[in-house]
């Protein structure tokens, strides 16, 4: 199958969107799905005509066009862009707008564009629009869905055994309507897997809505989720959709779900059971087709203990788990993932750098990451940014340092406390391996069943949760 071959006709090269807009489709695919072909068209170019443009867009034969306008020549843009939709009306155009006004997107829907992305860009908007006009090419639907099984996963980094048992799960969780429950602490990537489930599943081509449900005042919560009837309260003016209604035949992603106030939990319950839901201040019983995501960066089993949680709720959501390890239990991850970063924000930055040095990848490695993935990202940009070399040293990163304490730990004390890490993290280990039984976990381990179990208790270690990530 021949690749999808995407033009990019930049008429704004001042600005850093066309560059942004290349290095996110090409961090999102391979070289064997997608071609990409930037032109910059400035206002003294020949390609500054309609007949030398079209000569582009023939030469190029593109599947899809990003047009990137100049708010410098607005109205030579839009002949242009006419005289495209007039001799190419079978190839889609995406118009990539700076400002976002309402008036100007309404102006180009109107001239005939196919869809619209306001900056800032981000993947998880762009890529579904560039999906839902490939599958409606002639001869594209087998070539979209690899593009999906590239993309989906494309922005998940790693290797280790831990991390890769739970995201191979995830090719398997999108072909079901089931809910998923993630949880990893901040930044261990779970709006990244949530995405990638929505994105593999069939409700690819419809909304991914995403609501942090601790970002919410309480009072306001159930009115984002279900909307509200004009009069409803005071100020409601106008009646107003919810999250639920904008994710119709689309996915919910509900990030700190524990954050949830206990009586929107009920409500939500409901529309997991029933699929039915009202809005506030209304009589009339609505129905939306949503698959439910949902997260929390906190034990679950501890947020239904503590009353955070309710128990039925945590039941009806925790269908299939998915659980993310934290990136200091997964360190042989972290130079992938730095080198995966490295290359993205040198091309969005447009910055020759190539690689870090041996001591840089040292440093990475021996840092315990508290803020996992989002802070190892955010270490990477800035050192790009301020980078003056090809290859990042180590004293170009920029890490928190490591607390120190106020007296210093006795010998003993230290002995003890990695003794007893060791051991939890042996049993846990060995328990997973043996599916959660603890006999054969005993056997394995050449110990006594009853001294095994000791072990468990003295760490307080949940086998149940353990059956469960094994299963």
């Amino acid at each position: 199958m021949k690749p999808a071959k995407l033009l990019l006709l930049d008429f704004n090269p001042t600005a850093d969107t066309g560059r942004a807009l290349k290095a996110i489709l090409e961090s999102g695919s391979s070289r064997d799905s997608i071609e990409i072909r930037r032109e910059v068209v400035r206002g003294d170019d020949a390609a500054f005509r309609p007949g030398k443009l079209l000569e582009i867009i023939s030469s190029s034969q593109s599947d899809v066009i990003f047009l990137i306008p100049s708010t410098a020549r607005p109205q030579q843009i839009r002949t242009l862009f006419q005289s495209i939709r007039r001799d190419c009306r079978t190839v889609p155009v995406i118009v990539v707008t700076e400002t976002g006004e309402a008036d100007e997107t309404f102006e180009w829907l109107r001239r005939e564009a196919n869809d619209f992305i306001n900056a800032p860009l981000k993947a998880g908007d762009l890529v579904p629009r560039v999906w839902q006009l490939l599958e409606h090419l002639p001869h594209r639907g087998q070539q979209t869905q690899a593009l999906k099984e590239k993309l989906g996963t494309k922005l998940i980094v790693g290797s280790s055994p831990a991390f890769l048992k739970e995201i191979d799960k995830i090719p398997l969780l999108a072909k079901c309507n089931a809910s998923v429950l993630i949880s990893g602490e901040t930044g261990t990537g779970k709006e990244v897997c949530a995405r990638a489930i929505h994105y593999l599943s069939p409700r690819a081509n419809k909304p991914f809505i995403p609501l942090n449900c601790g970002a919410i005042p309480t009072e306001l919560v159930e009115n984002e989720l279900f909307g509200h009837e004009r009069g409803a309260f005071t100020g409601a003016r106008d009646s107003q959709v919810g999250l639920i209604q904008e994710a119709d035949e689309g996915t919910l992603f509900l990030d700190e779900i524990d954050c949830l106030p206990l009586l929107s939990q009920v409500k939500l319950l409901r529309f997991l059971q029933e699929r039915e839901y009202r809005s506030l201040g209304s009589t009339k019983t609505c129905r939306a087709d949503v698959r439910v995501v949902a997260a929390t960066n906190s034990d679950p089993e501890e947020a239904v203990k503590t009353g955070k949680l309710r128990q039925d709720l945590y039941y009806r959501l925790n269908v299939i788990p998915l659980i993310l390890p934290p990136l200091r239990e997964r360190r042989e991850d972290i130079p992938p993932l730095a080198r995966h970063f490295l290359a993205k924000y040198s091309a969005e930055f447009d910055k020759q750098v190539t690689d870090f040095s041996p001591e840089a990848v040292q440093l990475l490695i021996s840092y315990d990451w508290p803020g996992n993935v989002r802070e190892l990202e955010h270490v990477v940009v800035r050192a790009v940014v301020l980078s003056t070399q090809t290859i990042i040293r180590d004293a170009d990163i920029s890490v928190a340092p490591r607390a120190s304490a106020a007296l210093p730990e006795s010998f003993q004390g230290a002995k003890s406390r990695i003794i007893a890490e060791f051991e939890k993290s042996y049993v846990e280990r060995v328990l997973l391996m043996n599916h959660g039984n603890i006999s054969r976990a005993a056997r394995a381990a050449q110990k006594s069943r009853r001294a095994f179990w000791e072990l468990i208790r003295k760490h307080h270690i949940d086998v149940n949760n353990l059956k469960l990530r094994a299963s």
